[in-house]
């Protein structure tokens, strides 16, 4: 069961070592991804006893504590989110996510989405107010039965494919995250992204130790070895040059 606490939050906007910044409106992520780097360390960082996915903290004065933080920032790229997802279920109802990028649309902060939901789709309008944003969606594999056992809780494949032709049809810059890669076919999954994104980034699984014991139950063992990773991004790279698509392979 979802334990969700509003809390209040001292700090939205913080240094990152991958953009300028990173703004998460909420502490817990529903989507409970068995892979997610997040589920590493949050609950000790958090003080939640509850196990990854089962916990969610809304930060309610997100708004008014990021007004105050733009208002003595340096412009730089804002990533929504790192160890969250922007559009967890939780943000139909708080929209927080939305209001917060409404405040950094006011004062044109780059911006970088990445999220495993079609919920993202509600923000199109918002999108196309900024001069400079990315919006991405996480697409690990083409199997949908092996996406449900994953990311248990995010939208379908064939929904985040959906997403992203609509957001790269209105004129918004597109990327697709295949990473982790997980089981599935490499030759489709390109096939089913091209004409939907500008850019593909590949990358492995970071922590197999951590997700060793599910591989094993679904009998998976192959699918978590080095070898499997570069046989899998060989393919995929071989497919994406064919078709003269863009991509960045992270490992």
């Amino acid at each position: 069961m979802l334990k969700v606490k509003e809390v209040k939050a001292k700090s939205l906007l913080n240094r990152s070592k991958i953009f300028d910044y990173c703004l998460n409106p909420y502490t817990g992520c529903q989507i409970n991804c068995t892979y997610c780097y997040a589920r590493l360390f949050m609950r000790r960082y958090s003080g939640h006893s509850e196990a990854w996915g089962e916990f969610v903290d809304v930060k309610v004065n997100a708004l008014e504590v990021l007004k105050k933080q733009l208002d003595k920032a340096k412009k730089g790229t804002v990533w929504i989110s790192s160890v969250c997802d922007p559009y967890q279920p939780l943000e139909a109802t708080y929209a927080l996510t939305r209001c917060c990028l409404k405040e950094l649309a006011k004062r044109q902060f780059p911006v970088n989405i990445q999220t495993k939901s079609k919920l993202v789709l509600r923000d199109v309008d918002l999108f196309q107010e900024f001069e400079t944003i990315e919006v991405g969606l996480t697409i690990t594999t083409d199997d949908e039965r092996v996406a449900k056992l994953f990311e248990p809780r995010a939208s379908s494949v064939e929904e985040r494919l959906m997403a992203l032709e609509i957001i790269h049809s209105s004129g918004i810059p597109t990327f697709a995250f295949a990473g982790p890669v997980l089981p599935g076919n490499p030759e489709r999954l390109v096939e089913r992204l091209e004409g939907k994104v500008d850019k593909v980034f590949i990358d492995k699984m970071n922590y197999v130790y951590s997700v060793r014991g599910f591989y094993h139950q679904l009998g998976l063992q192959r699918e978590m070895t080095d070898r499997y990773f570069r046989e899998y991004k060989a393919r995929l790279i071989y497919e994406l040059e064919k078709r003269n698509m863009n991509f960045e392979v992270l490992f």
